[in-house]
């Protein structure tokens, strides 16, 4: 499988020679994996100026990226921008209608960004058109589809996986969606990136996860949030999103257990909004990443 077919790199020294960076400190320990972003974070940057963005990425001290919201470019142009601010691209973000109804054409082109995974960040629907909150048996179906979407993917070379927000641990008709997910897709199959920020905002913690399926999950998304004294799924909206290491989430127990797996192969911070001038955001947050 895609997961084990990266080296899993233990030392800063290690890692500067196996990535060739030429010195640049840019790894998140303790599990010295270079710092990643998913680029969702720079959104709106991107829009503006897709260069600049990217080098402001570089710049604050990130070599691996997840691409989402990308400008409407050919898969040359972005890897050839991506390559220039030395930036490498593991993973993208794609939406359930993209995997359901246009994988191969997807896939070729987030292979062209040099892409190993491919990762839903949603679930879609048993009925297209059907309102209200999903049903378990939706979540059921999203399990199936994701069993056929990995199954496609991986003849293609890519691991496809799912992404969770707050809403997959809300208890519905008497279990946890995302429960369901781990119960109901095959491992070979399907992986799990682990979104710890809204795990904690749903009242989870991540190391209980990765205690409990320890070989399910091959990437994390890392924010920062100021919670309210009781997190929920229900309660998302009050969650306070600010930047690592200023809010109420305590990333050390996570990266700890995280080594203990020794399964997480990714970490991408998410900065959904920025509480300061957007490059130095990035800034703290790899700062933070690194005393870990």
């Amino acid at each position: 499988m895609a997961i084990s077919r990266r080296r899993f790199i233990g030392t800063t020294a290690g890692a500067v020679a196996a990535f060739g960076l030429g010195g640049r400190v840019a790894f998140a320990n303790p599990l010295g994996l270079p710092l990643g972003i998913q680029l969702y974070s720079v959104r709106k940057e991107m829009a503006q100026d897709f260069e600049g963005a990217l080098a402001g990425v570089a710049e604050a001290g990130y070599t691996e990226v997840e691409a989402a919201t990308l400008p409407k470019r050919s898969a040359k142009e972005i890897r050839a921008a991506l390559d220039k601010a030395g930036l490498k691209c593991v993973s993208s973000h794609r939406g359930f209608a993209d995997f359901h109804d246009r994988l191969e054409e997807t896939a070729a082109y987030d292979k062209e960004l040099g892409v190993s995974y491919m990762i839903c960040p949603g679930p879609g629907r048993r009925v297209a058109d059907a309102k209200g909150p999903l049903t378990i048996d939706d979540w059921r179906y999203n399990a199936e589809q994701f069993n056929v979407f990995g199954e496609k993917l991986a003849a293609l070379g890519v691991t496809f996986g799912y992404h969770n927000h707050s809403g997959e641990f809300a208890v519905s008709e008497g279990t946890t969606p995302y429960k369901e997910l781990l119960r109901l897709t095959d491992p070979k199959k399907v992986t799990f990136e682990l979104d710890c920020g809204w795990a904690f905002v749903a009242g989870v913690n991540p190391v209980d996860l990765m205690k409990t399926y320890p070989h399910r999950f091959s990437m994390v998304h890392v924010k920062d949030f100021k919670l309210p004294s009781n997190p929920s799924p229900e309660k998302r909206e009050e969650a306070q999103v600010t930047e690592m290491g200023k809010g109420s989430t305590d990333y050390h127990p996570v990266f700890a257990q995280a080594k203990k797996t020794q399964h997480i192969r990714h970490a991408f911070v998410e900065q959904e909004a920025f509480d300061m001038p957007w490059k130095d955001s990035l800034k703290v947050d790899a700062a933070y990443l690194r005393t870990l």
